[in-house]
């Protein structure tokens, strides 16, 4: 049965986006050859959102998560990463980063709850 996902993030510039993740976010890797690499993920989640009967019906979207935007918008900052400033939102206060590639990820802190871990031997899954 399902025991993870895989992200694919499209980008102009996919050596330089995996540099960022390898070299600035320190993401855990494997090369699996090439030097096509595949990074590890923090724990992750999965919200469904409503989607207009006139929009396309198979857009997705990625953010990541940390525990304090502050801390992580000063650290980016830091290592020259473009910023934006913090929105507050109902659900999280978030920021955008700009990756080598040009494309924006968002991160942010949330204020809602989050589920369990899903871990492989952990949680009944329907299976």
């Amino acid at each position: 049965m399902i025991n993870g996902a895989h992200v694919i993030m499209y980008s102009r510039s996919a050596e330089a986006d995996r540099a960022f993740f390898r070299d600035v976010l320190k993401w855990p890797q494997v090369d699996v050859g090439g030097g096509w690499l595949i990074f590890g993920m923090p724990p992750a989640e999965v919200a469904v959102h409503p989607e207009d009967s006139s929009a396309s019906n198979d857009s997705h979207e990625l953010y990541l998560m940390c525990d304090d935007i502050a801390a992580f918008a000063s650290s980016m900052a830091e290592r020259g990463v473009e910023c934006s400033t913090v929105h507050e939102a109902p659900w999280g206060r978030l920021v955008h980063i700009t990756l080598p590639g040009g494309g924006k990820l968002g991160v942010y802190q949330p204020r809602h709850a989050r589920p369990p871990v899903w871990a492989a031997e952990g949680l009944d899954r329907g299976q």
